[in-house]
């Protein structure tokens, strides 16, 4: 593994036609170790790859260029010239313009993966990554380094289904950096305790109700802000967050106790059985007995078709 200045370490691969189909496929990855003071990039490289830092190049794959030492600067047609420090990735699209470099005065350390296929124009299509958000924060990580060095060590072997081995890879360094870079941004300014705290008093008022307004007002934040922001912390509105934990509690109660219905919806405050009911059936596809003898696999006893029965009539 990679953790010093050991110089430069890199892969370029062939990739076949049954490659393409696996949906991902690799095509370099590689390790640099910049010197200050030493020219960049490097000549040793393909012509597809090389490139002068003051002219840029485009690429015809993707690629995520992780910094563990050191820092330098970074361009692209949608990204304005900027720094780029240790602890971040850079993620370069294909037919994009991009140009990068390290520092003279520090240098970098690279660890760099490059990929193309419809699996991963299917992220970028629906906006797990995006050209207008290229520098991601991820701070310095060992499982990060493993798994690109797991890559390195997959590529240099080329034994039989190599490619879908590092495929695999890829995909667990990009969720990686997405997961991290995404609760990095909820931690400034502790906005990740905020949306927790409103979360455990959610949980803990499950069988109450909770007027969301009310929450933002206690956390003091605004709830035009707290709205937008819980949902995209946890994918739900409050509101919808605390109906989904209502209904996660009525199906244990189903499952764990014998109370009835009526019992379980007057328990979580629902406004009544039949509404309920109708939520209950709306959300999962089965009524509150249904799921109930599905789960214990058991049949309905005569009682409780007669209860389902009355509600259905409604």
């Amino acid at each position: 593994m990679h953790f010093n200045d050991l110089g430069v370490d890199f892969k370029y691969l062939i990739v076949n036609e049954k490659d393409l189909k696996f949906g991902i496929s690799v095509n370099t990855v590689g390790f640099q170790s910049i010197a200050p003071n030493s020219p960049y990039p490097l000549k040793d490289h393909p012509s597809g790859y090389f490139f002068n830092a003051q002219k840029g190049r485009v690429l015809k794959e993707y690629q995520l260029l992780y910094i563990t030492k050191g820092g330098g600067r970074f361009a692209s047609e949608n990204t304005p010239e900027t720094n780029v420090t240790k602890g971040q990735v850079i993620i370069l699209f294909p037919d994009q313009w991009h140009t990068y470099a390290p520092s003279q005065k520090t240098g970098w350390n690279e660890y760099y993966i490059g990929f193309e296929g419809e699996m991963i124009d299917s992220l970028m299509k629906n906006g797990f990554i995006r050209k207008n958000n290229q520098i991601l924060d991820v701070a310095l990580n060992e499982e990060l380094v493993n798994l690109y060095s797991r890559a390195l060590e997959i590529a240099e072997t080329d034994k039989a289904g190599a490619q879908q081995y590092l495929s695999g890879i890829v995909m667990h360094i990009l969720g990686m950096i997405i997961s991290i870079s995404q609760n990095k941004i909820y931690e400034l300014g502790n906005v990740d305790q905020k949306i927790e705290t409103a979360k455990i008093i959610m949980h803990e008022n499950v069988f109450k109700d909770i007027d969301v307004e009310a929450l933002a007002t206690k956390l003091n934040i605004s709830y035009s802000w707290f709205r937008k922001v819980f949902k995209d912390y946890t994918g739900y509105a409050p509101a919808k967050y605390f109906q989904e934990l209502k209904l996660r509690k009525a199906k244990q109660l189903l499952i764990e106790t014998s109370q009835s219905v009526k019992e379980i919806a007057y328990l979580l405050n629902y406004t009544s059985t039949e509404h309920f009911f109708s939520l209950f059936k709306k959300r999962t596809g089965f009524t509150p007995i249904e799921f109930r003898n599905f789960s214990r696999e058991v049949d309905p006893g005569f009682t409780e078709k007669k209860e389902e029965k009355k509600y259905l009539s409604k």
